[in-house]
């Protein structure tokens, strides 16, 4: 058996852990610089507000229903997600695999009977809801897709109590008729409209077509996509597909960048949150593009693109390596003049795995010492935080930072962001209701407050 616990709404189950006042208010998360929605509470949701919305487009739609609206907090999200994590490698350390940032897969194998298991992701639910404050949903199959259909069961419906369960032939027929198949993991929406042409719309009619032709249709992905949807164990998360290429990039505020030392730090950044990425997925890149250009819209300033390619001779994941590289491709293109810079970023690509790398007879550089220096400084950041340790030229301007006007405070991660209490001081009687956020502004604002609003001074 197999388990996948997912973490419900978690962005906006993460804003409600410090701000109980939220826990019926319908909230949204926005992403970087504050564009698009890319998270909603089911209570917006109930709302007709759409997934990857301009926010600018339904910002007044937002304050007439009083929707609390945040930007995107990733350091809290990110020590959230340790949190659960931790949990669920303690519940089962041999079987633990961590698949996303609110998802984990366990294997149950040998922990007891399915009725036992049951029971004991149950109580998993309850002690993760918690121990973190977080509400998960647990689904509990003989293969790990079947357990995500499970999962999703178990969060449309309450009567499952947070652990929906697919054991037997009955109920893997039934839920596979009611399932849409375009929601299950690794069909996606190419092959939904492609699946839909030929009258398959559901899970189950998906399993009534031959192996030959599901292999046609989709290849060897599909195969085992359409095996594990019959009770056959064929997917191995550590060998799924790994990203091809890497984007990072971002806009920049107000006019843009005009200085090197500004255009170069974003650069810098842009490029060790590339590593970070290739190292999550124990992947190396063998080329890297740098690119920074000018707003089009602006018509009144002088037009300027910079763009290059590099080649690595050896693939890496280092950090130094790529970030030093980054930096002297952006020199190299650097043009003279009064240029205001809108947005850069940085890709890499050709990407392999990191245990299939080939080596070059003439390498310049000791890959030995080198890996030794990456693990001591992965080493030191996993233990002391994210960037503690960082290459000099990516600096601490905040001038190319992204926009996040609706931020709320990072409670875990920030020595001045940690909720304070006066156990001295008692509730006013006009006090005792929690505070109701009026508009996206005050939704924010409202994010570091409790029951009592004079528990949480500002500064």
């Amino acid at each position: 058996m197999y388990a996948i616990v997912d973490c419900n709404n978690f962005y906006a189950s993460c804003e409600r852990v410090f701000n109980p006042a939220l826990h019926h208010t319908p909230i949204v998360i926005l992403s970087n610089n504050d564009g698009c929605i890319i998270a909603r509470s089911n209570e917006a949701k109930a709302l007709g507000i759409d997934m990857g919305g301009p926010f600018y487009q339904v910002k007044d739609l937002l304050e007439q229903h009083g929707v609390a609206v945040f930007s995107s907090n990733y350091n809290l999200y990110g020590d959230m997600s340790r949190r659960v994590m931790r949990m669920l490698y303690d519940f089962c350390p041999d079987g633990f695999t961590q698949y996303s940032i609110d998802e984990g897969f366990l294997n149950l194998e040998g922990m007891g009977s399915p009725e036992e298991l049951h029971q004991r992701c149950l109580k998993l639910a309850k002690d993760i809801g918690k121990g973190t404050g977080i509400p998960v949903t647990v689904g509990l199959a003989s293969t790990k897709t079947l357990a995500k259909v499970a999962s999703k069961f178990g969060k449309k419906h309450k009567g499952y109590q947070g652990c929906c369960m697919i054991d037997t032939e009955e109920k893997r027929q039934k839920a596979l008729k009611l399932f849409p198949v375009g929601d299950v993991w690794g069909v996606g929406w190419r092959n939904k409209d492609k699946l839909a042409y030929h009258g398959v719309k559901t899970a189950w009619d998906f399993t009534q077509k031959s192996e030959a032709w599901v292999r046609k249709m989709m290849h060897v992905t599909g195969v085992r996509t359409w095996k594990e949807l019959q009770g056959i164990d064929c997917v191995n998360i550590e060998e799924l597909p790994h990203k091809e290429s890497i984007c990072t990039s971002r806009s920049f505020q107000g006019e843009g960048l005009s200085e090197l030392e500004d255009v170069e730090e974003a650069i810098a950044n842009f490029a060790a949150s590339c590593v970070r990425k290739l190292k999550e997925q124990h992947t190396c890149c063998s080329a890297m593009t740098v690119f920074a250009h000018t707003s089009r819209f602006r018509t009144d300033l002088p037009a300027s693109y910079l763009y290059r390619t590099l080649s690595f001779q050896v693939p890496t994941n280092d950090l130094q390596e790529i970030v030093s590289t980054a930096v002297k491709a952006l020199r190299r293109e650097w043009k003279a003049g009064k240029y205001y810079y809108k947005k850069g970023g940085v890709i890499v690509w050709d990407i392999c795995r990191d245990d299939a790398i080939q080596t070059a007879l003439f390498d310049p550089i000791d890959r030995s010492k080198q890996a030794a220096l990456s693990k001591a400084i992965d080493e030191i950041n996993r233990k002391n935080g994210h960037n503690m340790v960082r290459v000099a030229v990516q600096g601490y301007s905040k001038s190319w930072h992204l926009k996040s006007e609706y931020l709320s405070k990072q409670y875990t991660t920030n020595l001045r962001d940690i909720i304070q209490v006066n156990a001295s001081s008692s509730v006013p009687a006009d006090k005792e209701s929690a505070p109701q956020p009026s508009s996206p502004v005050d939704g924010a604002k409202d994010a570091s407050r409790l029951h009592n609003p004079d528990c949480h001074p500002e500064g």
